[in-house]
């Protein structure tokens, strides 16, 4: 019990001290990035000295302001989803300009989901991982068994995938229910954006109304998300704290090939990012001191779709265009997932696949690999599972054993915070690809200290 308090005092304490750094005006960058280093320390310090169940009060604490702070970031997105997507068309009076913008934005993400398919079957190969070594498991079998029953739910054809894009009801849509959800009520922002467009000529007094109350109410929105993005530092540490003082790291050790093999994946395609971003002409120091604060987030919180905020005000400090940066982080979220649907799926078929006697070398096979992932990555939920979705659906589809997905669990949230960052960082790099291509990047924004 004095353990519990002790540490929930110091966490406290740490919170103090994230509110005074913030009275002083250190900068939001800095802040987020002191919050996850003091939140790695105080998680080790914690699991040296605790077991994971002796925490339970304390975790409590860390839940009430991380977990807190999670759902405030996913109570604005879908109304930010929304609303910015309405305010994008209504002011681009030319709807085959936004069509111009989605095609980019999906053909972007879909290429980097190949190219991350490549580099995670190169590592994979380097690192000769063989899932035949990790099998047997007591709570690997019960996740594979799980897995198994998700299966029917998983495997959909393309035209379902399509189809599911379609919001039959967007009143559900909007609250989350499907993991194309979001996507969801981006298409169906789309055509209420149009319709809108289409009355201004014949109703114009009308199309006035209500493109100035959807003004207005982007104003509204993005002052909310403002007051919300401020707790960032708070949520982060608490985040990281948790997940470092609760960890096995016993288990972890005992899977370090792969959990090495994944991270080493996962950084080569950063690289491979912040390369995109030195071939389109940009700075990539710039790129990185803006996205830092959303990467950061997207790696303790392990949901790409609740750091769609950040990742839309990471972009429009790039000097991205708003319609633009709200549709790459709305699509980033869904479709072309870096590290959940293409790293990860394409890592666990090629350990997968010699225990039931396929030749991993073979081209053929992994030609089909690359191809089957790309097409699989549409419409992956971008929240804490969806790494295993697509997993499953990606497993299913090369016709191999879905429960050995389950050969991983005990490593699986360690991973997943290193690919939902990627994820993130993808979804940046396509709005700002698009608009730099576009020429709707405005490179004096990008260059300008960000104003904190």
């Amino acid at each position: 019990m004095f353990g519990n308090i002790l540490s929930i005092v110091v966490f406290i304490i740490l919170l103090l001290g994230l509110y005074i750094m913030a009275k002083k005006h250190v900068s939001f960058s800095k802040r987020v990035f002191t919050s996850l280093i003091v939140g790695i320390v105080f998680g080790l310090i914690l699991n040296y000295i605790f077991m994971p169940s002796e925490l339970k009060m304390t975790n409590e604490a860390f839940n009430i302001v991380g977990r807190g702070y999670v759902s405030l970031i996913k109570m604005i997105a879908m109304p930010l989803v929304m609303i910015s997507i309405l305010a994008a068309i209504v002011n681009i009076q030319d709807t085959k300009t936004a069509g111009k913008y989605a095609g980019f934005i999906i053909t972007s993400l879909l290429s980097t989901a190949a190219i991350a398919s490549i580099v995670s079957i190169i590592v994979t190969l380097a690192y000769k991982l063989n899932a035949a070594s990790i099998l047997g498991g007591t709570r690997e079998i019960e996740a594979g068994q799980k897995f198994l029953s998700r299966v029917s739910v998983a495997t959909q054809s393309i035209s379902d995938k399509v189809v599911s894009f379609i919001p039959q009801n967007p009143f559900l849509d909007m609250t989350g229910a499907r993991p194309t959800s979001i996507i969801a009520v981006v298409v169906f922002s789309a055509f209420l954006g149009t319709a809108i467009l289409g009355i201004k000529r014949k109703k114009t007094d009308s199309a006035k109304i209500v493109i100035d109350l959807i003004n207005a109410l982007s104003d509204v929105i993005l002052r909310l998300v403002t007051l919300v993005l401020r707790l960032t530092p708070y949520g982060v540490l608490a985040l990281i704290t948790k997940v470092v003082a609760t960890s096995s790291y016993e288990e972890i050790y005992k899977l370090l090939k792969f959990v090495l093999a994944s991270y080493t994946a996962l950084i080569i395609m950063y690289i491979i990012h912040i390369l995109i971003v030195v071939l389109l002409g940009l700075s990539p120091i710039v790129y990185i001191k803006k996205s830092i604060s959303a990467l950061i987030f997207a790696f303790t919180s392990r949901t790409s779709a609740g750091t769609i905020p950040l990742t839309i005000s990471s972009q429009e400090d790039m000097g991205v265009d708003k319609g633009i940066s709200n549709m790459a982080a709305t699509f980033g979220a869904s479709i072309g997932q870096n590290g959940c649907a293409a790293i990860y799926p394409t890592m666990l078929a090629l350990m997968i696949a010699p225990v039931v006697g396929i030749d991993v070398y073979n081209l053929a096979f992994l030609v089909k690999v690359v191809v089957v992932v790309v097409i699989s990555s549409l419409g992956v939920a971008g929240v804490g599972g969806g790494a295993t979705f697509a997993a499953i659906i990606v497993l299913s589809t090369l016709g191999l054993p879905v429960e050995l997905a389950g050969l991983l669990i005990s490593v699986e949230p360690l991973i997943d915070m290193g690919r939902t960052a990627l994820n993130v960082n993808d979804s940046i790099l396509a709005g700002v690809i698009s608009a730099r291509l576009l020429n709707k990047l405005n490179k004096e924004k990008y260059y300008n200290k960000t104003v904190e």
